[in-house]
């Protein structure tokens, strides 16, 4: 049978503001990518939604990126990679001891928003990632395909899931449309569910311009806080399993 792993940006509500309905996504998801709380999220909410993740069997990342509650992790941020890689190591831990309070663990770790970008293209910044990762050796590292990321962590010894996005528009490179750009987050539901039947069967997504990119995804991610995020999200579920398509976590 055909699997893929579904993950989805989670845990970003802030002061009992709630950005996504977690509790929903987490039924339909194989993995939570729970923030950290430098992006966004606080310690009551992330855990709230740590203990729907332990309870509903879903694999927990931490959703790692760069301090800036203020610009949601968008805003690209000029780090010494000493400062950053630190930045990291924090936010993995104290994820992890939140997971660890509501009976679950992190399990693998993904970049977020900016910083996710920034280490496509970015080497110094992409070391950083990897060194603060390095002191949770056995975490592997969740990252767009093909970025130099890639390269440098599977140098590193870490284990890299390619990922590809079930309702973010491609540029005909690889990487993502910008979100100041019209057309750049999808909200048609059979599109997104197209999008995500494509990578699990085919291991390519169609870009801007009709070009294809093979992606070779392990993992496929919707996004919480998109608009009409759990009915795309069903939307995925039901065409995945209309096509025989089983969404299982990939650990």
């Amino acid at each position: 049978m055909t699997t893929i792993d579904l993950n989805a940006d989670l845990g970003e509500s802030t002061a009992g503001n709630p950005v996504a309905d977690d509790a929903a996504m987490i039924g339909l998801i194989s993995s939570a990518n729970v923030a950290c709380g430098f992006h966004a999220g606080d310690p009551h909410g992330i855990a709230t939604t740590l203990a729907s993740a332990a309870e509903r069997g879903a694999v927990v990342g931490a959703h790692v990126g760069y301090n800036d509650k203020a610009g949601f992790g968008r805003r690209f941020i000029d780090y010494a990679p000493a400062e950053l890689a630190d930045e990291i190591t924090y936010q993995i831990g104290a994820l992890d001891a939140l997971a660890r309070a509501n009976g679950t663990k992190v399990s693998y770790v993904k970049p977020h928003g900016a910083l996710y970008n920034t280490i496509v293209r970015n080497e110094e910044h992409a070391q950083a990632v990897i060194d603060g990762v390095r002191a949770f050796a056995d975490l592997p590292l969740m990252l767009l395909p093909g970025g130099v990321a890639v390269d440098l962590a599977e140098k590193a010894g870490l284990r890299v899931v390619r990922e590809a996005f079930a309702d973010r528009a491609y540029n005909p490179d690889g990487t993502l449309v910008s979100r100041r750009e019209a057309g750049a987050v999808l909200t048609d539901p059979e599109a997104v569910a197209a999008r995500v039947l494509q990578v699990a069967t085919s291991g390519a997504v169609t870009a801007r311009h009709g070009s294809v990119l093979e992606v070779d995804a392990e993992s496929v991610c919707v996004h919480g806080d998109s608009p009409g995020a759990v009915e795309l999200t069903r939307a995925v579920v039901e065409r995945l399993g209309a096509e025989g398509v089983k969404i299982e976590g990939f650990l």
